[in-house]
């Protein structure tokens, strides 16, 4: 097979027949050797069974759905394993990725490119907050990390076989796919791209909690910075402590009335404490994926999959 679309979905019901009218025609110039896979946590909506009707008139449409709600990453990442393509597109039912693309990223990968990033130039329709800490988290994610993610770029992407091979070996349990393939490694071609709003309904991802989500992962799964940061913080303060220390030996020493009172020790206190929080705090986020690294659950379980090869 030479193409697979993997697309995760939830509660997408008024997007999925649209989605398939604009991709098959698109699919259709490029290869009818493909698949489009449909990665569905349990929705209370119709989606399932739009798919279903989808994969009666279609055989190329295919599903996996899973025995609970495991999340979007989850969801990629089971739909990377179950495709059978020579190259695998990850993108939403939304239509905020556009399938027009398509045709410009299979182009890329016959010229040798193993990931094919499309890169937004504008984000429609996203409030400005979500902007401005996709924008910081990724300056942040750059400077520190491990590897380096392309800014302005989400899941939505074109991978070769052995990329998605390498992606699916890996044990880490976070999902964060942009990390993942950056990991990975292999020749990487960007297109650029304005990206639209949504089709129909309303957004299932917490755009600011959501996002601050996408940015820890990048900084605590791919870097140890935070912890030397908090070292450093450490020495800072003790540094601050000596300091004070040494200026209230010198009040005394000179017989000078120390006049500080409550106010500074609240203020010393409270930034102490501060600190301390912040520090336990980037720990729990270390230990946290440390434990669900250990504990080696299931990324994923899939309830029922129709049109795949036992």
């Amino acid at each position: 097979m030479l193409l697979s679309l993997v697309v995760p979905v939830y509660r997408e019901e008024k997007n999925v027949p649209e989605f398939l009218r604009r991709v098959r025609p698109i699919l259709g110039a490029i290869t009818e050797d493909y698949e489009v896979i449909f990665a569905l946590d349990p929705s209370p909506d119709r989606t399932e069974e739009v798919i279903l009707e989808a994969r009666a008139q279609d055989p190329r449409v295919k599903l996996l759905r899973f025995s609970r709600r495991f999340g979007q990453p989850m969801a990629t990442l089971a739909g990377l394993q179950y495709s059978a393509g020579e190259a695998v597109v990850v993108l939403d039912v939304d239509l905020q990725d556009p399938p027009e693309l398509l045709g410009e990223m299979v182009a890329k990968w016959r010229e040798g490119y193993d990931v094919v990033l499309p890169q937004r130039r504008q984000r429609t329709g996203e409030p400005w907050i979500k902007r401005l800490v996709a924008a910081t988290g990724y300056q942040v994610i750059n400077k520190i990390a491990d590897v380096r993610i392309p800014p302005n770029t989400g899941d939505f992407r074109l991978m070769s076989r052995r990329v998605v091979a390498e992606v699916t070996r890996l044990k880490e349990t976070h999902g964060f796919l942009r990390g993942m393939v950056a990991v990975v490694g292999f020749k990487q071609a960007l297109i650029p791209f304005d990206r639209p709003a949504r089709f129909a309904g309303e957004t299932n991802y917490n755009r600011f909690l959501g996002s601050l989500r996408i940015g820890f992962n990048g900084i605590f799964c791919f870097s140890t910075y935070a912890l030397t940061l908090s070292t450093w913080l450490g020495f800072l303060v003790s540094g601050g402590a000596f300091l004070l220390m040494g200026i209230y030996l010198f009040y005394k020493l000179m017989d000078w009335p120390i006049a500080w009172g409550n106010p500074t020790l609240v203020i010393l206190i409270s930034f102490l404490g501060g600190i301390q929080l912040i520090s336990v705090g980037i720990l729990g986020e270390y230990i946290g994926r440390i434990y669900e690294e250990v504990r080696g659950r299931p990324k994923f379980i899939v309830e029922r999959a129709e049109g795949f090869r036992d």
